[in-house]
């Protein structure tokens, strides 16, 4: 076996890697850029390398830069994960010019199958069924055109190099297109170093399902039991599920024997996926993986193995661990991805500090996959992939309330999440009936509300004693047998009460409180006077609000508290009474960057006059493009960045003014 492996990936599946590594006793070498240089995978390895800044491209792409660690660190073998060089051919053939293995398919088959232009042409020999498009290496938007007439609008163009649903838009018709290759082009040259784009036929709302395969060098092929990866935003995956439901025994054969061909067609090594397309029983070939991919654990967690253990041993020369008929695929596996995202703002990426994090802790069925912790920045250079929660039971309803559970002990305070966008998929009628397509995760996102209702005497009481905490930290400074440090309002003729409000959903909650000791309190609201005591436990808080009982998160916030409730987190701002609230004009939100990012261009110029909804400015973080729109109708004033800026969060990007304020 392999003494030493460099991991030439980062976040928490660069941790899975060097976990494996290590019970198989391989010593590890982690990479990192300047924006990962406390991260838990630098941490958990063996030994750390700097590759370079913060942008992808000056680090973790950067080929060159790998090699030259791995020859300096004495690694012998180099372990891609997913993402970044993963599908990269030509960093497969660096790592054989320097003497090193790459665990993964060769140079040759990656760019048989690895490239979709290339799998497509694959696929019409072989005679594996797939979608009608142009999978040439022309680029020019006159010859996707000619296509797309030719096969029927809708379209979908999609990036040849690369998967996990960048660079592909959707295009209804043909004044489309042009605007939606160059978005493509761009995102997949971010995300994969290749802009390069195919286009196909698009279907509406078929199910996505995908064969995981391992091959070794004996031309020895196994197949697991297919992964259901239908519930998707912006076409990347958030849930998966193996096996799929409501699949027939006859599709689940046929699936899995054009997958075994595929593998000896493109004399395939180590781990790969075959993706397809299936509308009812009649399915398409989509595209291959020829790595491992995000989802991997679901097939781990039913079938009993350990994936990269067997890339571990396939790249290092040994037949695979198991053959077909030993390959038992026993109950029920489902993943659910954490992201960094605000689902409500078109599941824009978000980065910042994790100032809290509570996760549910590792039991029989429940199983985690994390790359952050409390205290970590989440860079805007990189995927908003922070952790995966996978569970497991012998029957899918099971499994789907084990994941309800888990997903309610999550609390993450400090960037947005999609945490309740994913409970909500997870009460969806479609998914819990085992019957959910492509198109469902856009229904509900479409109906999504992030604001879980609940008590607010229970919220408010919670930001009370948040408020408390802070103000007596705050009056006994380091001196905690202070007689300031006891929050009782204590007056020379009594104790008096203090007016208290928070702005909560566009509502102010107000209330007066009078002390009763350190612990307790009495709040009066319209709702009358209750009785409060409070009791901390770490990042836990125990309420007693009259007679009921309930544990909460708390967690500070720059301007009040964010009170955490079964994981839905509820900001309260507090309020100073004293202050006049601000006018309407001081409250309109000018037009900045909601995080750090790269201009990829600029839409409008002074003098413009737009329309609601309209593109103003494309931003590029998170290996996505993000748009930023208007609105409402306004004129431009002046433009304050240009193409290949980088601009810091909250900087703003343009003036205007609306048209209610032209006469």
């Amino acid at each position: 076996m392999f003494r030493k492996v460099l991991i030439a990936n980062r976040g928490e599946i660069a941790c899975r890697i060097a976990r494996t590594a290590r019970r198989l006793g391989i010593a590890t070498v982690a990479v990192f850029s300047d924006a990962d240089a406390f991260a838990s995978h630098v941490e958990m390895a063996d030994e750390a390398w700097r590759l370079g800044e913060a942008p992808a491209r000056d680090s973790y792409l950067s080929i060159d830069k790998v090699i030259d660690v791995a020859r300096r660190s004495g690694a012998e073998a180099v372990h891609p994960g997913y993402g970044f060089l993963a599908e990269s051919a030509a960093f497969a053939e660096s790592c054989a010019r320097a003497g090193l293995v790459f665990i993964g398919p060769s140079p040759g088959s990656m760019r048989m199958v690895g490239d979709k232009a290339a799998a497509k042409r694959l696929m019409n020999e072989i005679g594996v069924p797939s979608l009608p498009g142009f999978h040439g290496d022309a680029q020019d938007a006159r010859v996707f055109a000619r296509v797309a007439r030719d096969i029927g609008y809708p379209v979908v163009v999609k990036a040849s190099a690369g998967g996990g649903g960048r660079g592909m838009r959707v295009v209804q018709a043909e004044d489309e297109l042009r605007d939606a290759m160059e978005s493509a082009a761009r995102e997949a040259k971010a995300a994969f170093g290749d802009g390069r784009l195919l286009l196909e036929k698009f279907v509406d709302r078929p199910r996505h399902v995908e064969i995981q395969f391992f091959r070794d060098r004996s031309r020895n092929v196994v197949t697991f039991a297919e992964r259901d990866c239908s519930l998707q935003r912006r076409r990347q995956k958030v849930i998966e599920e193996s096996p799929g439901p409501r699949i027939s025994q006859e599709v689940r054969a046929a699936l899995r024997e054009a997958t075994t061909r595929i593998a000896h067609a493109a004399d395939y090594l180590g781990a790969g996926t075959a993706e397809f397309l299936l509308d009812r029983d009649t399915f398409h070939f989509l595209e291959v993986n020829a790595r491992l991919q995000v989802e991997h654990p679901v097939t781990e967690m039913i079938a009993g193995v350990d994936l990269v253990e067997w890339q571990f041993r396939v790249a290092y020369g040994e037949s695979l661990p198991k053959r077909q008929d030993e390959i038992v695929c026993r109950g029920w596996a489902i993943e659910a991805r954490v992201c960094a995202e605000d689902a409500t703002q078109g599941f824009r990426p978000s980065s910042g500090v994790i100032t809290h994090l509570r996760l549910p802790s590792e039991r029989a069925g429940l199983r985690l996959e994390v790359g952050v912790r409390e205290g970590d920045a989440v860079s805007s250079h990189y995927d908003s992939l922070l952790a995966k929660i996978v569970v497991w039971n012998e029957e899918r309803d099971g499994a789907i309330r084990l994941l309800a559970r888990a997903l309610d002990e999550v609390e993450l305070v400090g960037v947005a999440s999609n945490l309740d966008f994913l409970r909500a998929l997870l009460c969806n009628d479609a998914f819990l009936a085992g019957r959910a397509d492509t198109g469902v995760a856009q229904i509900v996102s479409d109906a999504f509300q992030s604001i879980v209702p609940e008590d607010e005497m229970l919220l408010l009481a919670a930001a009370v004693t948040g408020w408390r905490e802070r103000e007596s930290a705050s009056a006994a400074g380091d001196d905690p047998l202070s007689p300031w440090a006891v929050p009782d309002a204590w007056r020379l003729y009594g104790r008096a009460a203090q007016k208290i409000a928070f702005r909560y959903e566009g509502r102010l909650l107000e209330c007066d409180i009078a002390p009763i000791d350190a612990h307790r309190f009495e709040m009066t609201t319209g709702r009358g006077v209750s009785v409060v005591a409070a009791k901390r436990a770490g990042d836990r808080l125990a309420l007693f609000v009259d007679d009921r009982r309930r544990e909460v998160g708390l967690a500070p916030s720059a301007s009040g508290w964010v009170v955490i409730v079964d994981g839905h987190n509820h900001f309260l701002e507090w309020v100073e009474t004293l202050t006049p609230p601000p006018s309407p004009a001081a409250l309109e939100r000018p037009f900045t960057a909601p995080l750090p990012a790269r201009v990829a261009k600029v839409l409008v110029k002074r003098g413009d006059h737009i329309e609601k909804g309209a593109a103003l400015i494309l931003l590029e973080a998170m290996k996505m493009e993000i748009p930023i729109n208007a609105p409402h109708e306004g004129v431009i004033k002046d433009v304050y960045c240009g193409e290949g800026q980088s601009v810091r969060e909250g900087e703003e990007l343009l003036a205007w003014r609306s048209t209610h304020d032209i006469a």
